[in-house]
């Protein structure tokens, strides 16, 4: 009987083995940066097939409720595929399927439920990747391979060196749970976006940061929220609220995951009850989505080529070898000790997040330095802690993964390797890239 038994699971492997696929893109990864590399790969002619390990399309803005749509880039592709997905804002219940039409008519195919167990190597060179799916084991090659997966899953695995934190002490910044509340009267609805906002807005005569921090010495809400963000819906009665916080936990550790969801989820109902205390036509509030994950802000910054620096961000830094141009977002580092901003606390303890003149952002940020076959898209390119808390947005962060679609057509298409592949031939400011 145990033979049988062994036998029998032998043939399924072998069978589940045998599934092996050849493309010419394969991108790990199905949100902002995954569906823009993807889109951008194919529309370039070339065969892409894209993984997502969960059952819908969208990345953080499905799974972590992540609505505001982030970040400027001067990017018509990005464009092009940010009118089609966010229409009036981020709708939670169709956000996937907009992105599934998107990929159908461009040409990349697309597999969902479909979990990166490594990458497939040859020497220093990665060659596809062996995914978990539902069926089993699968090997898929592919002349690229794009890593859209947020944390680097394949760039480290396949031995790109990387940084977590900040250099003085390697705290990133910290994960929360955004989600949304209904039931606000009609006409009602606020919005308090940053913790600038939280100091001008005034209820009876004292700021909203105020009244925050007044509940906070209470007792009423932990001391890592420090401000509470409301964001517009799409629906009229609904706002998003981005206010839960957790520090000191590293969001590639199942273990640090864990309390970080527990936490932030419990946080959540505190901050409910809170609003609905404070402000006129919240009183019949409710949580109505909560998000499948919780939002990781930062992890893995792997070493590239190039790299993207906080003085590049200040001083808007323009590049011949520019593979995002124009990028533009404040450096937002949440405090990763504490609540608020990291910088400038001089009221309370929310800081103010420092400005930027449009940047663009290097190829070789893309490019991991030792390993060739893979780019790097999302919050997971080369960049310094300070910098990649202004290009990890969504906007930007699909804005590589357009590059890094380019890049990879290209490459394939030439027969070149993607350290050889020169950005201003790929015709990024141009609507069809043709």
């Amino acid at each position: 009987m145990k033979q049988k038994v062994i036998a029998l699971f032998t043939v399924v492997f072998a069978v589940c083995a045998a599934f092996a696929q050849d493309y010419d893109v394969l991108v790990a990864g199905g949100g902002p940066a995954g569906i823009g590399a993807a889109y951008t790969a194919a529309k370039r002619g070339a065969k892409v097939l894209l993984l997502e390990k969960n059952g819908r399309l969208g990345g953080a803005a499905i799974q972590a409720h992540v609505g505001p749509l982030l970040g400027g880039v001067k990017s018509p592709i990005t464009q092009t595929i940010c009118s089609r997905l966010y229409k009036g804002g981020v709708d939670f219940q169709k956000l996937d399927l907009l992105a599934w039409d998107l990929l159908q008519e461009a040409g990349a195919e697309v597999l969902l439920h479909s979990y990166v167990l490594e990458p497939l190597m040859e020497g220093k060179r990665v060659t596809g990747l062996k995914v978990q799916c539902r069926e089993g084991p699968r090997n898929i090659t592919a002349k690229v391979v794009i890593d859209a997966t947020g944390d680097g899953v394949v760039a480290a695995a396949a031995g790109v060196p990387f940084e977590i934190g900040r250099k003085e002490d390697g705290l990133t910044q910290p994960m929360s749970i955004m989600f949304t509340i209904d039931g606000i009267a009609p006409g009602k609805r606020v919005g308090c976006g940053s913790e600038e906002a939280a100091r001008q807005f005034k209820i009876q005569g004292k700021s909203w940061e105020t009244i925050v921090q007044e509940e906070i010495a209470a007792g009423a809400l932990p001391p890592e929220v420090g401000v509470i963000r409301l964001y517009g819906a799409t629906v009229p009665t609904m706002n998003i609220v981005n206010a839960t916080q957790v520090n000191k936990l590293n969001g590639t550790k199942s273990a640090d995951l864990t309390k970080a969801e527990i936490t932030c989820r419990k946080q959540a109902f505190q901050v409910l009850d809170v609003v609905r205390r404070h402000l006129a036509g919240y009183e019949k509030a409710y949580i109505s989505g909560m998000p499948a994950v919780i939002g990781v802000r930062e992890t893995r910054r792997f070493e590239g080529v190039a790299r993207l620096e906080k003085a590049d961000c200040l001083a808007g830094r323009k590049r011949d070898d520019a593979i995002v141009h124009s990028a533009n977002f404040c450096i937002d580092i949440h405090n990763p000790a504490g609540a608020g901003q990291a910088a400038q606390q001089e009221t309370f303890v929310t800081g103010e997040a420092e400005r930027v003149r449009p940047y663009d952002i290097p190829y070789g940020a893309l490019v991991p330095k030792e390993v060739d076959g893979l780019l790097l898209s999302g919050r997971c390119i080369s960049a310094a802690h300070e910098a990649l808390a202004s290009c990890r947005v969504m906007r930007i962060a699909m804005a590589t993964g357009v590059g890094a679609g380019a890049a990879a057509a290209y490459a394939v298409q030439n027969n070149i390797e993607l350290r050889d592949v020169p950005p201003q031939k790929l015709k990024l400011l141009e609507e069809n890239g043709k």
